[in-house]
C-alpha cells in the first residue's frame, strides 16, 4: 500500500538499543500477549510490564471519573486551559490509564496540556459499542466541565487510535462540536484485517493471532466489521478535525494508517501522515529512551500548537 507522505524523519537509528528493545518486546509481549493466554493473564502481564511507569517530572497525577468511568489526569503546572482526552490501546481487551501512564505523561509534558486518560470498558465483558459509548460520554462531560471544543484534542494508540476516530465520527453524527484535532499512533482503521502488513523483520509487538482474537471478542456476532463504528476506513469521514497519524514501517497495522490517510485526504480532511522507518507498533511509548520516539512526540506537540491558531 502507498500513501502520500510529506515527512521524512531524520536518522536517529540507535541500532543497538533498537535491537535490545525489539528482542525484549518479542519475548515479553508478542509471544505472551496472544491466545491461548487467557485475557485475565494478558491483562496481568501488561500491568507487570508497566508497573514501574511513573509520571514525568513536573506533572501532577490525580484520579477521577469522567463520563461515569475511572480516569487519570496528568497536568503540567500550566496547561493553558487545554486538554487531551487520551484513549489507550490494547486491542480493546487489555490496558488501562495506568498501563499507558508513560505515553500519556510524555504527551502532557511535550504539549503542555492536561491529559485525561480514560479507563473505558473492555471486551469480552463489554464488546462494541461499550468503549465508544464511554468515550463519547467522557467528551460530553469535558464540555459540561466548561472546556470548549477548540480546547479539546482526542488522541490514542492502536485500538485507542481506532476509538479516537470512531468517537469523532459519532460526535459529528450527534451534532456536537468537534475537537480541535485528533492524534493517532498506529491506529486500527479496518476491522476486517484484510490488508495486514508483513514487515520483513517481523512485528515485535503484534501477533496475528491476537488481532484475530480482538476481532472475535470485541466485534459482536453478526456485526459487520466494516460498520463505521468499527472500521473508520469505510466511513464517510468528511468534516473530521485536523488529524495527525504516526506509524512505523515494521508493524502489522502499517496499511491501516496508509489507507486511512488516503481515504481521509480524499474526503478533504487535513491529514498529516508520518511514517517512521524501522520502527514498530506505538514506538512513541519509548520516549525518553528512544531518540526517534522523542522526535515523534515533539512533532505531536508542534502539530497541536499549529491547531491553536
Amino acid at each position: 500500500m502507498t500513501a502520500a507522505v510529506e515527512f521524512t524523519p531524520p536518522a536517529l537509528s540507535q541500532p543497538l538499543l533498537r535491537g535490545l528493545l525489539r528482542g525484549g518486546l518479542r519475548l515479553l509481549f508478542c509471544s505472551l500477549v496472544r491466545p491461548p493466554t487467557p485475557i485475565a493473564l494478558q491483562r496481568g502481564l501488561l500491568r507487570m510490564l508497566t508497573a514501574t511507569t511513573r509520571s514525568p517530572h513536573g506533572l501532577s497525577l490525580s484520579h477521577g471519573q469522567l463520563g461515569g468511568r475511572p480516569c487519570e489526569w496528568q497536568r503540567p503546572a500550566q496547561d493553558g486551559g487545554r486538554v487531551v482526552l487520551y484513549l489507550h490501546g490494547g486491542a480493546y481487551l487489555i490496558g488501562s490509564a495506568a498501563t499507558h501512564r508513560g505515553i500519556s505523561g510524555i504527551l502532557a509534558t511535550c504539549s503542555q496540556r492536561a491529559v485525561c486518560a480514560l479507563d473505558y470498558r473492555l471486551a469480552p465483558e463489554h464488546p462494541y459499542p461499550a468503549a465508544l459509548e464511554d468515550a463519547v460520554a467522557a467528551y460530553q462531560e469535558l464540555l459540561a466541565m466548561g472546556y470548549r471544543s477548540e480546547q479539546i484534542v482526542i488522541g490514542g494508540d492502536s485500538a485507542g487510535g481506532n476509538l479516537t476516530l470512531v468517537t469523532a465520527l459519532r460526535l459529528r453524527e450527534l451534532g456536537l462540536p468537534l475537537p480541535a484535532a485528533l492524534v493517532c499512533f498506529s491506529p486500527v482503521t479496518d476491522f476486517t484485517f484484510a490488508h495486514v502488513h508483513e514487515p520483513a523483520g517481523g512485528d515485535p509487538v503484534l501477533n496475528p493471532a491476537w488481532i484475530k482474537q480482538a476481532l472475535a471478542l470485541y466485534c459482536p456476532a453478526g456485526q459487520d466489521p466494516k460498520a463505521p463504528g468499527l472500521s473508520p476506513l469505510f466511513a464517510d469521514v468528511r468534516g473530521l478535525p485536523p488529524l495527525l497519524i504516526q506509524v512505523g514501517t515494521d508493524e502489522l497495522l502499517l496499511n491501516d494508517s496508509l489507507r486511512f490517510a488516503e481515504h481521509a485526504k480524499a474526503a478533504g480532511v487535513a491529514v498529516q501522515l508520518e511514517v517512521y522507518p524501522g520502527l514498530w507498533h506505538v514506538f512513541q511509548a519509548y520516549a525518553g529512551i528512544l531518540k526517534a520516539a522523542d522526535f515523534a512526540m515533539a512533532r505531536v506537540a508542534g502539530f497541536l500548537r499549529a491547531q491553536e491558531g
